[in-house]
């Protein structure tokens, strides 16, 4: 993993830290919208500094670091997970880890069923791993989404690196018809927990981090930047 970093000043710059730039630097797309809605804040985006304020633990919540296409490595055989956006914050005396997954209406990937078809021995070992971060016993409903389950043990596995006590998952959604939302919701029941749009639902300790899951629904202008 790079541990140099370079600082973007335009949104655009965002773009050279895709996969594939053509394919998803387009306006109304996730990836541009949620560049642009980040950028152009100085700090949280509104929305997301309000639904953070919704949770005690995030009072006065500062913005430290935030870094575009961040890669973490994960257990067992694979890719790492790539998320949108990775925020390290302060809350109080605590650091905060925040993974951001930028949506419009494209969906969280492959459920857990397509994603096992066929699978190897290291793709057994990989889920093995991310179920032992989040707390999570065996078996796991075949239609969730897998990437919710790696992006949220992300946010884990980088809070236990920066010796933060928080984690969170945030999905910042541009969808006018907050599509996808049902798979978030049947994701956060397995931590016991039941997501309200633009409020923060605490998902009980994992791997010794508490374990915050929030979906914000973003300002739509940004979705014709």
């Amino acid at each position: 993993m790079p541990h140099i970093y370079l600082p973007a000043t335009t949104a655009d710059q965002w773009a050279q830290c895709l996969a594939a730039p053509a394919k998803h630097w387009r306006t109304g797309f996730s990836a541009r919208t949620l560049a642009y809605a980040w950028q152009e804040a100085d700090g949280f985006p509104g929305e997301v500094a309000a639904a953070l304020a919704t949770a005690a633990d995030f009072q006065g919540i500062e913005l430290l670091l935030a870094f575009p296409e961040h890669r973490v490595s994960l257990p067992g055989a694979g890719h790492s997970s790539q998320t949108d956006l990775w925020v390290l914050a302060r809350a109080g005396a605590n650091l905060v880890s925040i993974a951001v997954e930028g949506k419009v209406a494209e969906a969280f990937g492959a459920t857990l069923g397509d994603w096992l078809a066929g699978a190897s021995p290291g793709k057994q070992a990989r889920l093995a791993s991310l179920q032992r971060i989040l707390g999570l016993g065996a078996p796991l409903p075949p239609g969730l989404r897998y990437q919710l389950l790696h992006r949220c043990a992300s946010a884990v596995i980088e809070a236990k690196r920066f010796g933060a006590p928080h984690a969170v998952l945030l999905i910042h959604s541009f969808s006018r018809e907050r599509r996808w939302f049902g798979d978030f919701a049947a994701f956060a029941a397995l931590f016991g927990a039941a997501p309200t749009v633009g409020q923060v639902a605490a998902a009980g300790v994992c791997d010794g981090v508490q374990l915050h899951l929030c979906w914000v629904h973003g300002n739509a202008r940004y979705l014709t930047k």
